[in-house]
């Protein structure tokens, strides 16, 4: 999935003619600008195969660990996990369509946040451009270092390097020294900077930059693979289960289902006082402190934002009460 936004991103770049977006951006025509930038939904389709890919492989394995099915009369019963049921396919459409619409409407976000913040730095169209789009790089005919790809955070983080970087301002460099993302070959020529108390010349700042831009792009692609994959895994083992009882022709109040945190430091607090919490039935959500409503991890089926999926790393136990159900069937 990584690969794919990448690849999307990459696509984007290479269809953009400068020449169209600088002349949009010298009519003062915003709207016309990021028209011209052709960021639109199908260029992000890849990322749906994807989705299905991760969906698939959740499910067949959580079918391939389940544990014994059994009818209501106790026999045994064979279930085989089956991504093109109705059910399933319409998970991946509206998993797929949500996330292509967030990530297209965020892009052009970000681009528009950055060219009305040109427009009050007195930028020139044609330096506005480039910095979203990327330069040409003479070797390799690819455009590097755009914003295009990155959150409106992320590309506020490189403007305002850039912006410390052109002018010499010492705390915003020393900031710059902080980014973990940055390219740390460019320390030693950045600290002279700071201890001169001079600006870094032009072409310097904009190899600096660049290169944090692609690192912000990339780390923008891993943060989405990360959420997406396990958002599809977590929906395929909600899915299976549910597949599993239509299979067995049981009913869902006999399932029970446990959240699971890691257990470490990085979880974040809200999940820490889910973990354990325990729910039955397939439909039934567990709520969030923050009021966040969730039917596994990464689930945004019932509203819950970014803040309760990003990064998430918890799962649910699902657990079956064939046995007991039976055992009580003949009075035991």
């Amino acid at each position: 999935m990584e690969k794919a936004f990448r690849e999307a991103i990459e696509d984007i770049k290479s269809e953009i003619v400068l020449k169209e977006v600088v002349e949009r951006l010298e009519g003062r025509d915003i709207e016309g600008a990021i028209a011209a930038l052709h960021i639109d939904p199908a260029a992000f389709r890849p990322l749906s195969e994807a989705i299905r890919t991760a969906f698939n492989s959740g499910g067949l394995l959580v079918a391939k660990n389940m544990p014994r099915l059994s009818d209501p009369a106790g026999g045994r019963v064979v279930f085989r996990w089956d991504v093109q049921n109705q059910r399933a396919e319409q998970i991946i459409r509206e998993a797929s369509s949500k996330m292509i619409t967030h990530v297209t409407e965020d892009t052009k976000q970000m681009a528009r946040e950055r060219i009305e913040a040109g427009y009050a730095k007195g930028q020139g169209p044609n330096t506005i451009a480039l910095d979203i789009a990327g330069r040409v790089n003479r070797i390799t005919g690819r455009r590097e270092g755009g914003l295009l790809g990155m959150t409106s955070q992320l590309a506020r983080t490189v403007e305002n390097a850039r912006t410390a970087l052109l002018s010499g301002d010492v705390e915003g460099v020393k900031h710059y020294l902080t980014l973990t993302r940055r390219d740390k070959r460019f320390d030693r020529q950045v600290a002279k900077a700071i201890r001169e108390g001079k600006p870094l010349p032009a072409d310097a700042v904009q190899k600096i930059t660049g290169r944090l831009a692609d690192r912000y792009v990339q780390l923008r692609a891993q943060t989405i693979a990360r959420t997406e994959t396990q958002s599809s895994v977590h929906a395929a083992k909600h899915e299976a289960y549910q597949q599993g009882l239509d299979r067995a022709g049981r009913d869902a109040s006999m399932v029970t289902r446990r959240w699971r945190s890691v257990g470490d430091g990085r979880v974040r607090h809200t999940h820490q006082v889910l973990n354990a919490e325990e729910v039955t039935g397939m439909d039934l959500p567990f709520q969030s402190p923050s009021g966040a409503m969730m039917r596994f991890p990464g689930d945004t089926s019932l509203g819950a934002g970014a803040a309760e999926i990003i990064g998430c790393r918890c799962h649910v136990e699902y657990n079956f009460g064939f046995a007991e159900e039976y055992a009580r069937s003949r009075g035991r």
